[in-house]
């Protein structure tokens, strides 16, 4: 217990900045806190902390601890938390981490009706494209569209395939011409997923195998939906996934071009740490993200 209370004391002094913050945080005199944090160093046989008369500084084995010590607490709270709701109504936060495009056209609307569902879960949801670590970041959940993580320390959870296509607009086609060949793409104008201005390597599986092609990029940007509107607007021919493309393919507002090849496939994956799976929070969202996007083949998720 008393090493117990020894780490949320030194959580709290990190997080609040200092001793004499942390102890009226947690109602105790700042030489309780002290000699709480000075006991836990003395038993570590390292410094956490650097002390001086104007603040209070972390030591880089203070703020890998701290990092380690924040997990343990959560595990613990998540523990004893998904006792108490085995035995009564699920309640609580959840904080999940989804893209930026997948959540604003799907993900949202979908935790908006889980909300209704279960009105005692608070749901707060992060926008970010760029890829978060659950455990280092604070989420219960992350929401990724790729291939599977190879992080051990997190649960991989496999929704739904991503399929991908190759498209562009009848103006594009009519002025261009239509691409009868994987090598055309080195020439046409083509809207790429990235940064490298003076284009990109899509790989794909044709007719006689897998082929890499170094297309002709005039335009890119790190965001699909992006992508999308310049295919639409007759700037070249895109990748995108189908649940960002499939109501434009769906109108003929755009067109798949070379069939035959096909991008690498993607997955809606659920990554989170495992002591999150004991939580009947957790476990419903897995559920209802199974019913929403993984049961009958929807149009604008894989084809």
């Amino acid at each position: 217990m008393d090493k117990l209370v020894s780490l949320q004391t030194f959580i709290r002094v990190v997080e609040d900045g200092g001793f004499a913050a942390a102890a009226r945080k947690i109602g105790q005199s700042r030489s309780q806190v002290n000699r709480a944090v000075a006991a836990l160093e003395d038993d570590l046989g390292v410094q956490l902390l650097n002390r001086t008369t104007r603040q209070v500084s972390v030591t880089p084995s203070g703020q890998a601890y701290y990092q380690r010590a924040k997990g343990i607490l959560a595990d613990l709270v998540d523990a004893e938390e998904s006792i108490r709701e085995s035995r009564e109504t699920p309640a609580g936060d959840i904080r999940i981490n989804a893209p930026m495009s997948f959540g604003t056209l799907h993900l949202g609307p979908a935790l908006v009706d889980f909300a209704r569902l279960y009105p005692d879960i608070r749901v707060e949801l992060a926008l970010d494209d760029h890829f978060i670590d659950p455990v280092a970041d604070g989420f219960d959940m992350t929401v990724r569209i790729s291939r599977p993580s190879d992080t051990l320390a997190l649960i991989d959870h496999e929704i739904i395939a991503i399929k991908r296509v190759l498209c562009a607009s009848p103006d594009f086609i009519q002025t261009h011409g239509e691409p009868v060949d994987v090598r055309d793409l080195s020439t046409l104008p083509c809207l790429h997923y990235g940064n490298l201005p003076s284009g990109s390597s899509w790989k794909m599986t044709g007719p006689d195998g897998p082929v890499a092609v170094q297309v002709n990029g005039v335009f890119c940007c790190n965001n699909a939906e992006v992508l999308r509107d310049a295919a639409l607007a007759g700037l070249g021919i895109a990748e995108i996934p189908t649940f960002i493309a499939g109501p434009e393919l769906q109108t003929g507002r755009l067109v798949t071009v070379l069939c035959d090849y096909i991008p690498p496939q993607l997955s809606l994956y659920l990554l989170y740490p495992p002591s999150r799976q004991l939580s009947s929070r957790i476990r419903l969202l897995v559920d209802f993200m199974h019913e929403r996007f993984g049961g009958q083949p929807r149009w604008d998720l894989v084809q």
